[in-house]
C-alpha cells in the first residue's frame, strides 16, 4: 500500500492507494467516529461496489442514496435529496458520509457533509481515475449552476481518501481516457520527468497495468498534496491546478453538462492553453505539439466543438468562477513542468487560438 499525507494541520489526512483496498475493512472502519454512516453513490457504481462496502461496514447503522449516473445530478436539487434522506433517517453530527463513486459523487457528497448540521465527517472512496488523481483530494466540494460549473460549494476536507485501483478495471474506456487528462495535467504543471514518463507509458495506462496505474495515481496525489498544503483555499498557487479548466468549463457549459466528460473538456482546454502559450512566445511549437500529441494518444479530443463560436467561448469564460475583476484568468505554460497565471492576455491572440481549429499547436 502507498500512503500520501496531505499536511493541513488539524485538517491533515492520509490518501491510501492500493489494488484491492476495498477489502481492507479495518482501515476504513478506523476513520469512522460515530455509529451512523450515510453512503452517497450512483446507480452503476452501486451495482459494482456497494455490496462490498456494506460488508465492510457491518455493525454500523448504514443508509444509502443512489443518484443517477453522469453529471446531471450535480445540482442543488440532488443536494436537497441527500439532506432530506439524512434528516429522515435521523443522522446527527457524529455521522460519517462516504462518497462512493466518481468526481460528481465526491463533490456533491462532500458539499452535503460541509453543510449538513454545519459540517460532518466524510470519507472519499473514488472509483474513477479522474476522481482518484484529482477531485477526491484537496477538499473542493460543489454543485453546478445552470450558468456555470461548480459555482456553489465550499472547501471542506475529508477524513481520509481510500483509492482501490482495482476499481479502474471496470471503468469504461472513455472514462479512463477522461481521467488521463487530469494525469497529464500534473506533468505539464509540475513535473517534466513525469510528463516524459507518461509519454513512454501510455499503452500500459490505457490497459490499467497495475504498476503503471499505481505509480501515476500516487504521483498525481503527491503533487496535489504538496500544492494544497501550501494553498488550501486557492488564494495563490493552487490555481495552477486549473490548467485547461477555463477553456474546459466553457466547453462543458456550451454543450450541456455530461455531453462532454469533464476530462475530455479539460484535455481540449490544455491543448488550447498550449496553443495560446505558444502564440504568446512562452513555449516552443515542439512543446505545444508534445502536449497535443500525448492528449491525442490517450484517446482524447484536441479541438473544441465546431459550433462553439469564439464570441460565445469568451462570454462563457467570463462567467467562470476563476474570472477576476481584471477579466478572464488563464493558467498558461511557461515550460513543460512549469505554469503561471495570466490576466492580461491580448484579445487578438486569444481569438487566433479560438479560431485555430485543426491547426491548434501547429506552427503558422
Amino acid at each position: 500500500m502507498e500512503v500520501v499525507k496531505l499536511d493541513l494541520g488539524a485538517n491533515s489526512y492520509e490518501i491510501h492507494i492500493a489494488p484491492g483496498l476495498l477489502n481492507d475493512a479495518e482501515l476504513l472502519r478506523s476513520r469512522i467516529r460515530g455509529q451512523k454512516v450515510f453512503v452517497v453513490t450512483c446507480e452503476t457504481v452501486a451495482s459494482l461496489y456497494l455490496e462490498k462496502l456494506e460488508q465492510v461496514l457491518q455493525g454500523f447503522d448504514v443508509d444509502c442514496i443512489r443518484l443517477p449516473d453522469g453529471e446531471q445530478p450535480k445540482t442543488l436539487g440532488s443536494l436537497e435529496l441527500i439532506i432530506d434522506a439524512l434528516l429522515s433517517a435521523k443522522h446527527n453530527r457524529s455521522t460519517t458520509i462516504i462518497a462512493l463513486g466518481g468526481g460528481v459523487i465526491g463533490d456533491i457528497a462532500g458539499f452535503a457533509a460541509a453543510t449538513y448540521q454545519r459540517g460532518v465527517d466524510y470519507i472519499q472512496v473514488p472509483t474513477t481515475l479522474l476522481a482518484q488523481v484529482d477531485s477526491s483530494v484537496g477538499g473542493k466540494t460543489a454543485v453546478n449552476h445552470r450558468l456555470g460549473k461548480n459555482m456553489i460549494g465550499a472547501f471542506y476536507q475529508p477524513r481520509a481518501v481510500y483509492i482501490d485501483t482495482n476499481s479502474l478495471n471496470t471503468l469504461p474506456v472513455r472514462e479512463l481516457s477522461a481521467g488521463l487528462a487530469e494525469v497529464i495535467k500534473y506533468g505539464i504543471l509540475a513535473d517534466v520527468n513525469f510528463f516524459s514518463w507518461l509519454e513512454d507509458h501510455v499503452d500500459e495506462l490505457l490497459t490499467c497495468e497495475d504498476s503503471a496505474i499505481g505509480f501515476a495515481v500516487k504521483r498525481c496525489c503527491e503533487i496535489k498534496a504538496e500544492i494544497v498544503a501550501i494553498d488550501e483555499k486557492e488564494e495563490g498557487g493552487r490555481a495552477f491546478l486549473n490548467l485547461g479548466h477555463t477553456f474546459g468549463h466553457a466547453i462543458e457549459a456550451s454543450e450541456g453538462y455530461g455531453s462532454w466528460l469533464h476530462g475530455e473538456a479539460v484535455a481540449t482546454g490544455m491543448v488550447l492553453a498550449a496553443d495560446l502559450s505558444r502564440r504568446m512566445g512562452k513555449i516552443e511549437s515542439a512543446d505545444a505539439l508534445r502536449v497535443k500529441n500525448l492528449i491525442r494518444r490517450c484517446g482524447l479530443p484536441v479541438k473544441p466543438p465546431e459550433k462553439l463560436e469564439a464570441s460565445q467561448f469568451i462570454e462563457l469564460m467570463k462567467v467562470d468562477k476563476k474570472a477576476t475583476d481584471a477579466g478572464i484568468r488563464f493558467v498558461l505554460i511557461e515550460d513543460i513542468g512549469r505554469v503561471d497565471l495570466f490576466e492580461d492576455v491580448d484579445s487578438a491572440i486569444l481569438l487566433e487560438t479560438l479560431a485555430a481549429g485543426d491547426q491548434l499547436c501547429e506552427t503558422d
